[in-house]
C-alpha cells in the first residue's frame, strides 16, 4: 500500500498542478496543502525518522522563502511559490537544488515558447476559448507550474522514495 502511495501521490500532484496552471493560471492553496500534508502521511507510513522529516521540512521552508522572494519580484506567482515549497518538502535537501535547476531550465524554455507563440495570432479554433486567450495574452504571465511539474517529474526517480520502491 505504501508503495502505491509513494509512486502515485507525487506524480499525481505534479500533473494536477501543471494542468491547473495551464487552464487557469493558478495552483490552488488546497492542492499545495494536501500535497504537503500527504508527505507527513507517507513519511509516517514509511517509517521515516523524525530528524529526516525535520530536514525535509527545513528544505520546504527555505524554498518557501525563496519562492516568495521570486514572487515579490514578479517572476513567479504565489501558487507557484507555495507549490515549489510543497514539492521541496517531498524532495528534501538531497534533490532540491537539482529540482530548482530543472525548474529554471524548464521555465526558461516555457517562457521562450510562450513568447514565440504570442508573437503569432491565436489560431481561429481557439478564439473565444477563455484559457487559450489567457495563455496567448501577453498581459498574463507564464504558467510556471508547468515547469515546476516537469522538474519534479524529472527529479522524482532519483529520490529515496522512488529508489526504495523500485531500487
Amino acid at each position: 500500500m505504501i508503495e502505491l502511495l509513494i509512486l502515485s501521490v507525487f506524480p499525481l500532484a505534479m500533473v494536477i498542478a501543471a494542468v491547473s496552471d495551464f487552464l487557469s493560471m493558478t495552483i490552488s492553496n488546497r492542492l499545495c496543502l494536501l500535497f504537503a500534508g500527504a508527505f507527513f502521511a507517507v513519511a509516517v507510513a514509511a517509517g521515516m525518522e523524525p530528524w529526516v522529516v525535520l530536514m525535509h521540512l527545513s528544505a520546504g521552508f527555505a524554498m518557501l522563502v525563496l519562492g516568495f522572494s521570486l514572487f515579490s519580484l514578479g517572476w513567479i506567482g504565489g501558487g507557484d511559490a507555495k507549490f515549489f515549497a510543497a514539492t521541496a518538502i517531498w524532495l528534501g535537501w538531497a534533490q532540491v537544488f537539482e529540482y530548482a535547476l530543472w525548474a529554471s531550465i524548464a521555465g526558461g524554455a516555457l517562457t521562450m515558447v510562450m513568447l514565440a507563440a504570442r508573437a503569432w495570432p491565436l489560431p481561429a479554433g481557439f478564439s473565444g476559448t477563455e484559457w487559450a486567450e489567457r495563455l496567448h495574452d501577453p498581459k498574463h504571465g507564464v504558467p510556471y507550474g508547468i515547469a515546476l511539474a516537469i522538474a519534479g517529474l524529472l527529479v522524482f526517480p532519483a529520490t529515496p522514495w522512488f529508489q526504495a520502491v523500485l531500487g
